[in-house]
């Protein structure tokens, strides 16, 4: 391939992204505050150990001597296990808009992505209820969930001892199938795209949004990763709460 051919597919490859991105900007802000939101409550819970596990082991394999802020600054900020996640969140995108996509092509169903944010909505409307203490039926983490959270656990667990470089995003990969609501919420308001690339940006959107509140927890340590969820308990309901009417409004403009 030479050098023109390999700028002109760059070039259409981010003409294609570009137009994407536009077309969808609305889903694509809802699921990167979706994120922002869910990571300052709910991932901290379910991935902070992860996250502190895996700072911990990256600079216990700094020597004393090579031991610099530098250092911790970038054995905290998990870059690696970061790109892994996003990875997996954003290929679940694409395949779960490409899916989509085809139903809505076979039967021309125009209710079917305005059904999918509805869904979305609902998803996030109840991570907000459970937040504020509130239960709602039918968004309980099942049996099923758990077993395969536990089968990824014990797939990842080797890679914990020493998470560096390809082995640190092959454990962000690995983390990133990891079941949960928000992410379910997160999917179906991709698929309501029923474009591939805009899958694929909405979910790395999505997964962008939930890193800040991570990277608290690697950089400050448990404590104040604690504090920050103790601080977002009461904003990240709101957010979500404000972005399930967003989603319920952009389901009712596609059906009227």
């Amino acid at each position: 391939m030479s050098e023109t051919e390999l700028f002109d597919l760059l070039s259409n490859g981010y003409a294609i992204c570009r137009a994407s991105a536009i077309d969808n900007g609305a889903t694509l802000f809802s699921l990167f505050l979706a994120g922002l939101a869910g990571g300052g409550s709910h991932c901290i819970g379910m991935c902070g150990p992860f996250v502190l596990t895996q700072v911990t082991a990256r600079l216990e394999h700094v020597p004393a001597a090579s031991m610099s802020e530098f250092s911790r600054l970038t054995g905290a900020a998990l870059m690696p296990y970061h790109l892994g996640r996003m990875t997996s969140y954003a290929g679940l995108g694409a395949i779960a808009a490409l899916l989509s996509g085809g139903i809505t092509q076979a039967t021309g169903f125009k209710y079917l992505a305005a059904g999918l944010l509805l869904i979305a909505g609902l998803f996030f409307l109840g991570y907000a209820a459970r937040t504020l203490g509130l239960r709602l039926p039918g968004l309980a983490p099942s049996s099923k969930s758990g077993a395969l959270a536990g089968a990824l656990g014990n797939l990842a667990r080797p890679l914990f001892g020493r998470p560096l470089g390809w082995r640190g995003y092959v454990l962000g990969l690995i983390l990133g199938f990891i079941p949960c609501g928000l992410l379910y919420g997160a999917l179906a308001a991709a698929s309501s795209t029923a474009d591939p690339v805009a899958g694929f940006l909405a979910m790395a959107f999505f997964a962008l949004g939930t890193v800040p509140a991570l990277l608290v927890v690697g950089f400050s340590g448990h404590i104040v990763g604690q504090r920050w969820q103790g601080a977002m308990s009461w904003i990240a309901p709101i957010l979500l709460i404000v972005n399930s009417g967003f989603l319920v409004i952009m389901a009712g403009k596609m059906i009227i």
